[in-house]
């Protein structure tokens, strides 16, 4: 689980540089739009709306663009129906790739990830053809300094957490839960004061493969390819690669 958490904490911070702001500005736009539609547009109601109503702001997205877009979603004014699914395949050396995509015209987003599949050296799977290796879970990490181990895991194993890892090579704890489960704890969390660096729902892989030198580096182009289209927003693959190759992309 270690290597998809530390892609996860890399993206968290990439996604604060200037450069690409406006581009994810866009996904949790996409996303508040979609939990809304799905839920509805009472967050007290709709766990989903409330975690992408969270990160949209911690993202400093304006509250006038968050407000809009749950009201696009709930129906309430004018807005792109957006249809939210995965695509699947293969990266360079065997790993396995999921992509979730928010998308209004099937067509093109499936043309644009085949072609990055393909120029990355992997290649476009069928349904179902790797989404059998994840589980849907829930994740939060915490900087090891921010918390001790023994606090961390009475809260998180008396909120329903499923495990509690110490992850000394990225520094960091790493919380898991069922994905009914992921808003409990959360809510738990906050109210005790823990400061996560991280909390979301993911796709966490069932086994690693695992890849080094240019075949890792080549790996993390194409997940770094996909999260650049506009259409997607999440990507997850299998991969264990060292730190020191993760580090290279941060």
């Amino acid at each position: 689980m270690s290597g998809h958490s530390r892609w996860a904490n890399i993206k968290h911070k990439k996604a604060k540089s200037d450069a690409k702001r406006g581009k994810v500005f866009t996904k949790l736009i996409k996303e508040i739009i979609v939990a809304a539609k799905m839920g509805g547009g009472d967050p007290g109601g709709n766990p989903r709306l409330r975690t992408a109503i969270d990160k949209a702001k911690a993202g400093n997205v304006p509250s006038d663009n968050i407000e809009r877009a749950v009201k696009k979603g709930a129906g309430e004014l004018e807005g792109v129906h957006y249809e939210e699914f995965f695509y699947e395949g293969y990266g360079p050396a065997g790993v396995a790739v999921l992509v979730a995509v928010a998308t209004d015209n099937r067509n093109r987003t499936a043309g644009e990830v085949r072609s990055v599949f393909t120029k990355g050296g992997g290649r476009f799977g069928e349904s179902g053809s790797v989404a059998w290796m994840f589980e849907k879970k829930g994740m939060f990490t915490f900087d090891i300094g921010s918390v001790t181990e023994d606090k961390l895991m009475e809260i998180a194993i008396d909120a329903g957490a499923e495990d509690v890892i110490t992850n000394n090579e990225d520094k960091v704890f790493e919380v898991y839960t069922a994905a009914a489960d992921f808003h409990k704890v959360k809510e738990i969390f906050d109210a005790k004061g823990l400061k996560y660096t991280l909390a979301e729902i993911n796709m966490i892989p069932k086994n690693t493969v695992r890849v080094e030198g240019k075949d890792a580096q080549h790996v993390l182009r194409l997940l770094e390819e996909l999260e650049e289209l506009d259409d997607v927003q999440n990507v997850y693959a299998n991969f264990d690669i060292p730190q020191e190759e993760m580090e290279k992309v941060a």
